[in-house]
């Protein structure tokens, strides 16, 4: 379904002890964009939807709403430093228009 890497689940961690969220599963949103780019969501959440599907990935407790499950299928959430400093989360999505394989 998903994976996560292990600098985002290590930041996805300090973040919510930071945000004390220990215990909180992340919920991950996908949209798709009318020019076939996706819009994503994440945030601690302790929630219960209809038709969410729940996932360990790299020991985060993961949830996904219903209507984002086709679109995460394959993805990968990273971590990793954008320009010197500027660190930030990352989707690597075949589902994506704009996704294109690491080199």
């Amino acid at each position: 379904m998903i994976t996560i890497t292990p600098a985002a689940a290590e930041q996805i961690q300090a973040s919510a002890e930071q945000g004390k969220m220990q215990g909180l599963a992340m919920r991950i949103a996908a949209k798709r964009n009318p020019d076939g780019t996706m819009h994503y969501g994440m945030g601690f959440d302790d929630t219960e939807l209809d038709g969410d599907m729940h996932i360990n990935a790299g020991g985060i407790d993961v949830v996904i709403g219903e209507s984002s499950h086709l679109l995460m299928e394959g993805a990968t959430l990273d971590y990793v430093e954008i320009e010197a400093e500027t660190w930030q989360f990352i989707f690597l999505n075949p589902n994506d228009a704009n996704y294109s394989p690491p080199a």
